[in-house]
C-alpha cells in the first residue's frame, strides 16, 4: 500500500462467498425491471457463511465521462467546467492517460475498468469485445473461466457497491457479478435522473464503492461529431452533474472520507471513436481526489509509470497510466488487495500522495 491516513472508519459485515460472486450466472439472484428507459435492481444476498467487523479507510467514487476527449477541458477551460478543473487542481490526475489498447469502445473498456485486464480473452483479458446489449453474456463466458471485479473483492470483504449507468449494455456487470453488485440502476440516456439517484445513493447508503457512468457526451459526439460545439456544451452538461456529485461530497460530514476517480473509456473527434490508433481516441483524462490525495501530476508521482507524449504504447515495456488502473486503486483506497487475474497496477503502485 502506497499511504497511510486516518479517515472515519467504515463499518461492514464479512461475507465469505467468493465462489458466489466471481462466476456470472445467466438468472440475477433478484429479481430486475427492465425498460428502454431504465433497469433497477439489487442482488439479494443470503445469510453469510461467516461475519465479522470490517471497517474501510474511504469510500471510493469512480465516475467514468463516456468519450471526454481531454481537448475538451483544455478547450472549454475553467470558466466553463470548474468541477472537473477543480478535480485537476486539487487532485493528482493526468490529461495523458491511455484507454485500453486494443479498443477504444465503451463496453470493452469499462470491463477493463472494473476488472483491471486488458481486452484479448486468449492473453489473459476480460474478452468483451461487443459494445451493445447482449442478453444472457458474461463475462465469465467472454474470457473462458471465472473472472472477477471490483464488485467482487469489495463485497467479499463485506463492503456493499453499486452501479449507475446510463446505457443497458452496462447489465452485463449484474450479469456477470450477481452477489457483486449490490445495486444496479440503469437510466438510458438519461443522465440528470441518474445523478439525482447516484446522490441521493451516496447520501442515504454507506457504500464503500460506487461505479457512475455517464453518457451524455458520448450521445452528442455521435449525434454532432466529437469537439462539435454540441459536443462541448454536453461536456458542460456533465461538469454540472460532476459538480452535484461533488457538492453532496462538501455537504455532508459523513461524505467526508470519499475519494472520487474519475477516467474516460475513449476519447473521440469528428465522427467516431473506433480506430484504436488514433490518438484523440486513445488518450483519456485520469484524476484522482479526496482525502489524502496530494495535488500533482501522475507522472510526477509515479517514477514507475512513463508519461507516452502522443504515443500509444503496448502492454510491455515502459506503461502509461491507464483507465485499467481504476479497478486496483480502488482497491488500495479501500485497504483491499487487487482483483485476482488482473493486470493493471496489480503491485498497486499506483500513488496519489507524494512520499
Amino acid at each position: 500500500m502506497y499511504w497511510t491516513r486516518t479517515l472515519r472508519a467504515r463499518t461492514a459485515v464479512l461475507c465469505l462467498a467468493p465462489l458466489l460472486s466471481v462466476t456470472g450466472c445467466g438468472a440475477v439472484s433478484s429479481a430486475s425491471t427492465v425498460s428502454s428507459a431504465s433497469t433497477a435492481s439489487s442482488a439479494t444476498q443470503g445469510p453469510p457463511a461467516a461475519t465479522e467487523a470490517r471497517a474501510f479507510p474511504a469510500q471510493v467514487l469512480a465516475i467514468s465521462i463516456d468519450a471526454l476527449n481531454p481537448r475538451a477541458l483544455t478547450k472549454l477551460g475553467r470558466d466553463d467546467v470548474p468541477h472537473l478543473w477543480r478535480l485537476l487542481d486539487e487532485g493528482a490526475g493526468t490529461l495523458n492517460a491511455r484507454s485500453e489498447l486494443e479498443m477504444t469502445l465503451t463496453l470493452p473498456n469499462h470491463t477493463g475498468m472494473v476488472t483491471g485486464r486488458r481486452i484479448t480473452a486468449s492473453k489473459g483479458g476480460h474478452g468483451v469485445t461487443w459494445n451493445d446489449d447482449r442478453a444472457g453474456t458474461t463475462v465469465q463466458r467472454a474470457a473462458g473461466h471465472p473472472v472477477s471485479s471490483v464488485f467482487t473483492v469489495v463485497h467479499e470483504a463485506g463492503g456493499s457497491t453499486a452501479l449507475f449507468s446510463t446505457k443497458t449494455k452496462f447489465s452485463l456487470f449484474e450479469r456477470s457479478w450477481p452477489v457483486g453488485v449490490d445495486r444496479s440502476l440503469i437510466k438510458e440516456e438519461q443522465d440528470a435522473a441518474l445523478v439525482k439517484a447516484a446522490r441521493a445513493d451516496l447520501v442515504q447508503r454507506d457504500r464503500a464503492f460506487t461505479f457512475l457512468h455517464l453518457g451524455i457526451a458520448d450521445q452528442t459526439g455521435h449525434a454532432s461529431g466529437f469537439m462539435s460545439p454540441a459536443y462541448l456544451r454536453a461536456v458542460e452538461t456533465a461538469d454540472t452533474l460532476v459538480g452535484k456529485m461533488l457538492a453532496a461530497i462538501d455537504n455532508h460530514p459523513d461524505l467526508s472520507d470519499v475519494v472520487v476517480v474519475l477516467t474516460a473509456d475513449h476519447g473521440g473527434a469528428g465522427e467516431s471513436h473506433s480506430d484504436p490508433k488514433k490518438l484523440a481516441n486513445y488518450r483519456v483524462p485520469f484524476v484522482v481526489w479526496g482525502p489524502g490525495v496530494d495535488h500533482g501530476n501522475l507522472y510526477a508521482m509515479n517514477a514507475s509509470y512513463t508519461d507516452p507524449g502522443t504515443s500509444r504504447p503496448g502492454l510491455s515495456g515502459p506503461q502509461p497510466i491507464r483507465n485499467g488502473d481504476l479497478a486496483n486503486l480502488a482497491l488500495d483506497l479501500l485497504g483491499l488487495g487487487p482483483v485476482p487475474g488482473s493486470r493493471f497496477d496489480v503491485r498497486q503502485q499506483l500513488a496519489v500522495a507524494a512520499d
